[in-house]
């Protein structure tokens, strides 16, 4: 059965039709898509659609963080997409290296890959008509903000590409930021709330803007299409016992408590007892889930595969995610304990090879991080979220429960799925649970003064205060079901079999390690037929003379260079074109070996 597309993705199907059709002036589409609600799709259908009528000849995607590079792939090497949109459109993840498409029709990067080298990839855009896709905008900042440079240089280094592209598309799960700051290219107007001065209290994101097409997809929309799942709550409810700032004894204290202690209640729990009690508790309910689906799906024990559901657990800094790490392990088997349960953080060198098989293979099923999964992380099979996290920003929170709202087509029918999240119930979380019920505005506030006595709601509540955590324990844990809105109307469309698509960039490694092996093994076979002397330094040798034959370096070609290069080799010997290197002092010595003679030693 073919896909077929949700309510958003037509709207913009549409919007890219008429562009095309050159029946409107717009030039700019935003897009505010509900976390997990199917925001991927969008650029291959945009990209697709132009590209076929001439208005654009190329797409740069540019993603928030590397690990999404390879997803962005994923989304134009979809082949039952491919089918169904009826598009041969191919984009690589791109280094900071010239010819970022290497012969395909566009690149993903990431915000710190533009801003490391801005003009490398303006210089790529202005030499084509491009379609600029900029993922999760509302991490540009319009304003600079000295508490957050590394935004502001990302907006700086960005900006020349918005206004070089000939489209635009900003896509984004949320309308505002939590400082309360304009994004980078949005318009706004004037809100209501006027001071006595006539100054405006807020800034509203203009819907009818010139040249601007906004397409907003909601929670209550997409768990309309079953788009996305509903989800269950689990608020657990603890006590704390801290050393103050003066080293005096704390507490108990629970962590649902007022404000003047929540804060150090809650950083305390997350580092003691109390954390180790929650993370059991979702880890029970992951087991509990996968042994339901196992009967369900016909699995005997013992055979894993997809659709069993996992585990994400979300810890609030790297020493406490290899902590929890531990007490994961050491729930489970002792043989299956590394492969089951695995971590990915930026200091791990393994994380987006881990990161990978989270999303797409059966194991590991227990994934524990600090931020690199929680935004944009596209895999399904993730059914229960320990949220044992203390930040408390709308937008970060909403990204993070989303990991688990998506539609797994592998785990049986959409009536028998949920979504889990396991959090502490701290007021701010309750807070975000109640508006998370609302639909996605389109207001974004002037930051506020705080009262006295409350709780910060963004990212800087993570920061630690100056307390020394004792103890905690668990005492309660109380269930509350998010409303799913409207009911249940539209059908959801069965997934098409198909094999995994492999993305160009994946197939670009690939390519190049058969070419180091199939290099290798020449110079094997030369040393061993007596050809050249075994020496260091002729595999070095051997490579550069294959650079010179094809043109260029592995590193630089494309994937067709690299197919034809792999074809070459099974075809010619590297040896009989050494005396390409004559002249080169680096590789004297290799060429004068390859000239002698062994049976006669000249």
């Amino acid at each position: 059965m073919q896909r077929a597309l949700r309510s958003h993705q037509q709207l913009l199907a549409g919007v890219v039709e008429a562009i095309a059709r050159g029946e409107t002036g717009i030039a700019d589409i935003l897009a505010a898509v509900t976390p997990g609600g199917g925001k991927s799709l969008l650029p291959v259908i945009a990209a697709a659609r132009l590209m076929a009528a001439g208005i654009v000849e190329r797409v740069c995607w540019i993603v928030p963080r590397d690990s999404l590079r390879l997803q962005a792939e994923e989304a134009f090497a979809d082949p039952a997409w491919r089918a169904a949109l009826g598009h041969a459109v191919s984009v690589r993840a791109a280094e900071n290296a010239p010819d970022p498409c290497r012969g395909l029709q566009g690149w993903i990067t990431t915000y710190q890959g533009v801003a490391a080298a801005p003009g490398l990839h303006l210089a790529e855009m202005r030499r084509h008509r491009t379609l600029l896709v900029v993922d999760e905008v509302h991490h540009l900042p319009a304003e600079a903000d000295p508490s957050a440079p590394e935004e502001a240089a990302w907006s700086r280094a960005i900006l020349p590409l918005l206004e070089t592209a000939a489209v635009r598309l900003l896509l984004s799960g949320t309308l505002e930021r939590a400082d309360g700051r304009p994004i980078l290219w949005l318009p706004y107007r004037k809100g209501p709330g006027g001071t006595a001065g006539g100054r405006a209290k807020t800034r509203e994101v203009d819907l009818a803007a010139p040249g601007f097409a906004v397409i907003g997809y909601s929670r209550a929309q997409a768990l309309a299409e079953k788009a996305v799942l509903p989800v269950d709550f689990g608020a657990l409810d603890g006590e704390a016992e801290w050393l103050d700032e003066e080293r005096r004894r704390t507490g108990p204290h629970p962590v649902s408590g007022p404000p003047e202690t929540g804060r150090a209640a809650l950083f305390t729990a997350l580092r003691t007892g109390f954390a180790r009690d929650l993370l059991r508790r979702a880890f029970a309910a992951t087991r509990d889930l996968r042994a339901e689906r196992r009967v369900r799906l016909g699995l005997p024990p013992g055979e894993t595969g997809m659709g069993l559901g996992k585990l994400l657990v979300v810890a609030p800094d790297q020493e406490n995610a290899r902590r929890y790490l531990e007490w994961v392990r050491a729930w489970l088997p002792r043989g299956q304990a590394e492969s089951t349960a695995r971590i990915a953080t930026s200091d791990e060198r393994d994380a987006q090879e881990v990161l990978a098989a989270f999303r797409l293979r059966p194991e590991p099923s227990v994934l524990v991080t600090v931020a690199m999964a929680y935004e944009g992380l596209d895999a399904p099979s993730v059914a229960v979220c320990a949220a044992l996290t203390h930040i408390r920003s709308r937008a970060w929170l909403e990204q993070m429960i989303a990991r688990a709202t998506r539609v797994d087509f592998a785990a049986g029918p959409y009536e028998s799925q949920r979504a889990v999240v396991l959090h502490p119930d701290d007021l701010l979380f309750r807070r975000f649970r109640e508006r998370i019920e609302r639909e996605q505005g389109t207001l974004a506030r002037e930051k506020a003064r705080r009262r006295q006595g409350e709780l910060p709601i963004g990212p800087e509540f993570a920061q630690e205060p100056p307390i020394i955590p004792l103890a905690s324990n668990a005492t309660a844990l109380h269930w509350h079901r998010l409303a799913p809105g409207p009911e249940f109307a539209a059908a959801r469309p069965d997934p098409e079999a198909a094999a995994p698509a492999v993305p160009p960039s994946a197939r670009e490694r690939e390519l190049r390690f058969r070419i180091s092996q199939a290099v290798a093994a020449q110079v094997l076979e030369d040393e061993g037929a007596m050809q050249v002397p075994r020496r260091a330094g002729a595999h070095h040798a051997y490579a550069a003379a294959l650079k010179r034959v094809m043109g260029k370096g592995r590193a630089e070609m494309s994937l067709a260079e690299l197919e034809a290069t792999l074809a070459w080799l099974e075809r010619n010997r590297i040896g009989e074109h050494l005396h390409l290197l004559a002249g080169d002092p680096r590789y004297g010595w290799t060429v004068r070996q390859r000239r002698f003679d062994f049976r006669t030693g000249r």
